[in-house]
């Protein structure tokens, strides 16, 4: 088995050592029939089956209760449950508290992981149940239905849920001022050009034009809409760091942050321990890069009117609207004693159940990207999405196209540490960018070679 595989069972034994036996506390099966009376001999009619949701959400953010009583209103013979793994809302804390259960022994049916790397490993693990059965009783192709195809190793453990297509946030107060049209075609030079003339004083009252947060997706920002190849490694594990894209993306961050200091610069971003949505909620930058998410966050926290614009290519002769995706992964936990009423869920919320619940952005090919929106700003203040400028944000959504969503080894995690451990002494002036790229090819091939074997 490979290292990676061991290490991830060593820290799940080791917790379920810690949180001892566990209890199969739900599930449904049949009641007992009576012992005597009027009833006796009678058959009882079966009890509803009890499927659990598991993931990081909290009720605030996700919405869950009313989504799965939408579910069982019209699914009488199956009761779905929510069940939160973190109570501040923490992908990781969740994850980690999924592994715990998965080795207790606790009843695990539908199970969520939010990123690619995260779905991978645990695939590795043996902790998810094949889809493919199931997905073909149902004449389901997935790479027909959905945006992205979750597809490892040819087979099938997870379907998308939440999808993330990136994008720009832009404060448009800032730029009227600045007399900046919102773009709707742009590349990443015309978003460095965009942040020199967004920039604005000195010292301690000083707003920037951009905002680069400490996530690798932010090292490898012209990379991330390569139609083919926008992984920092390849499906093989061979690291996909040493090429134009990539130095170009790091390039682009040192000139910003440093040079024209147009962009908060990593140094400060860490040491402050920034968070991005503060950053720009307060105005100290005019220009974020991020994810879909933040539309159903700007409905109920928005603080001044906000356009969007497309996420920016490397060269002006590439197709627009290609953009870095991700999602929640949706699988069966292989533990489950009720996998068809889990797959027969899983297929719902992926599908219309998403819309029910109104904050996120489905996966869906067939889902009404108008009604998607109204469906999320629908759940903020009017007062607040009266802030969101509809025509650039539709505009802007109806240009995006996912590029090809590559799973990572199961070992891809440990390469993105070495990866990301390079740029920031790259960015606070420690090394230069060929030792960047050469050392952390160097421990990223390490990684792949050990986990070979």
């Amino acid at each position: 088995m490979r290292k990676s595989l061991l290490m991830l069972s060593a820290i799940v034994l080791t917790a379920a050592s810690l949180a001892g036996c566990g209890s199969n506390s739900g599930g449904g099966g049949q009641a007992a029939p009576a012992a005597g009376g009027k009833d006796a001999g009678k058959e009882t009619p079966k009890a509803p089956v009890t499927i659990k949701v598991q993931g990081w959400y909290t009720e605030a953010q996700g919405n869950w209760n009313a989504t799965v009583e939408a579910y069982n209103k019209t699914h009488p013979n199956v009761k779905v449950v929510y069940e939160s793994m973190s109570e501040k809302g923490d992908s990781q804390e969740g994850m980690k508290k999924l592994d715990l259960l998965a080795a207790s022994g606790d009843q695990m049916d539908v199970v969520m992981y939010s990123s690619a790397p995260d779905f991978a490993q645990r695939v590795g693990a043996g902790i998810l149940e094949p889809l493919d059965d199931y997905l073909k009783k149902d004449g389901v192709v997935v790479k027909d239905e959905y945006k992205i195809d979750p597809v490892v190793n040819g087979k099938y453990y997870a379907l998308p849920g939440k999808t993330i297509e990136w994008l720009v946030l832009l404060n448009k107060d800032k730029l009227d001022a600045a007399k900046l049209p919102v773009p709707t075609e742009w590349t990443w030079n015309d978003y460095a050009e965009y942040a020199k003339k967004l920039t604005q004083g000195e010292g301690a009252s000083k707003t920037y034009g951009s905002y680069f947060h400490t996530w690798k997706d932010y090292a490898l920002l012209a990379l991330n809409n390569d139609v083919d190849n926008p992984s920092y490694v390849k499906p093989d594990g061979s690291p996909n760091i040493d090429n134009p894209k990539v130095r170009f993306s790091l390039e682009l961050r040192n000139k910003m942050e440093n040079a024209d200091k147009s962009s908060v610069p990593y140094f400060d971003v860490v040491s402050q321990k920034m968070n991005y949505r503060d950053v720009y909620y307060a105005g100290k930058a005019a220009m974020l890069v991020t994810g879909n998410w933040m539309v159903g966050e700007l409905a109920l926290n928005g603080k001044f009117k906000t356009a969007f614009a497309p996420y920016p290519k490397y060269d002006a002769k590439d197709p627009n609207g290609y953009t870095e995706v991700g999602a929640d992964f949706l699988g069966i936990a292989a533990s489950s004693k009720h996998k068809q009423e889990a797959y027969d869920f899983i297929r719902w919320y992926t599908t219309e159940g998403i819309l029910t619940q109104g904050l996120f952005f489905s996966g869906w090919k067939k889902a009404d990207i108008s009604k998607n929106v109204e469906a999320i700003l629908k759940a903020g203040k009017p007062e607040v999405t009266a802030l969101i400028d509809r025509d650039s944000l539709l505009n802007t959504l109806k240009v995006n196209k996912a590029t090809k969503l590559l799973v990572p080894p199961t070992y891809a995690l440990q390469q993105e540490k070495e990866f990301t451990n390079q740029v920031e002494l790259y960015l606070t002036g420690k090394q230069d960018l060929n030792k960047t790229i050469q050392t952390a090819q160097a421990k990223m091939e390490d990684i792949k070679k050990s986990n070979s074997k």
